[in-house]
């Protein structure tokens, strides 16, 4: 099913905050076909110039702003989540019964949230990272206790629209996920920064560092998405043994390998969307 089969102006998406997870899936869920209006959005920010394709949305500066007789099928809530308390009692009214509210604040329980709503209201939360605003995101979520079947047929098509979906069986998963897809894009950005020093320091110029690590990362990542084959058995069959890949494999892999710098980096990461959600 499409998303026009799900939302329309008198049933729209209401997002609240239109930063960069929040404007991320509102540019996918309008490429995809949504309808400008059944778009609405939240954010107290004046309007930025980069969301030009979201300008036929419908914005208000606050939730107080919304028309009193909105009825949304989904409320997103796209906000940090040291924002929550004070964001979520004016949400209240807006939900009606069979209102899906979308966490995708990381480390914000949906035990913290549910007590800002009525209890009819249906939580869930879900986990996207930023490559949904171009159709090529990750996301995880978690559908809470009480989700009928046609809340989860919803929340699957408006994720899936971004990007891959991932249905999880335990909220404690979402610590370990945003570790990994949901924090993993700065993760491969900062590689390429990486690349692109270590190109300068051979002597390249930074336009032309920036040019190949930019490239090569871009390129690895087309071939990992066209081919059936493991990451494995690709860095394989492009390293010839006493190779010049092979050296630098050496290194990568050795006593302080990447593979050991990034499991510290999510675990750590894990543990940060951890105390998140102790501090609500």
């Amino acid at each position: 099913m499409t998303l026009k089969t799900y939302f329309s102006a008198i049933r729209p998406i209401l997002l609240i905050g239109c930063g960069n997870m929040g404007s991320a899936l509102a540019k996918g869920w309008l490429r995809h076909g949504l309808p400008p209006t059944a778009l609405w959005v939240v954010d107290p920010a004046p309007f930025d110039g980069q969301l030009d394709e979201m300008k036929a949305a419908q914005w208000v500066a606050s939730s107080s702003a919304l028309p009193k007789d909105m009825h949304p099928s989904v409320i997103i809530l796209a906000i940090k989540p040291q924002m929550m308390t004070a964001c979520l009692p004016s949400l209240n009214a807006l939900n009606s019964n069979g209102t899906l509210v979308v966490s995708v604040a990381a480390g914000t329980a949906i035990k913290n949230i549910s007590s800002h709503f009525a209890p009819s209201a249906v939580i869930s939360r879900a986990m996207p990272n930023t490559p949904a605003a171009v159709g090529k995101g990750l996301t995880g979520i978690y559908g809470g206790a009480n989700m009928a079947a046609n809340n989860k047929s919803c929340l699957h098509a408006l994720m899936e629209a971004v990007g891959h979906v991932l249905w999880l069986d335990d909220e404690a998963q979402i610590n370990s996920l945003t570790a990994i897809s949901g924090s993993g894009p700065a993760y491969i950005f900062h590689m390429v920064e990486a690349l692109a020093a270590a190109a300068e320091a051979e002597g390249f110029t930074p336009e032309n560092a920036s040019m190949l690590a930019r490239e090569t990362m871009i390129g690895a990542a087309a071939l990992l998405d066209s081919s059936e084959s493991s990451a494995g058995e690709l860095r394989t069959r492009v390293t010839s043994p006493g190779g010049t890949t092979a050296a630098a494999l050496d290194v990568l892999m050795g006593d302080t390998s990447l593979v050991g710098l990034m499991r510290e980096a999510a675990r750590a990461a894990r543990r940060r969307s951890v105390e998140l959600s102790k501090s609500d």
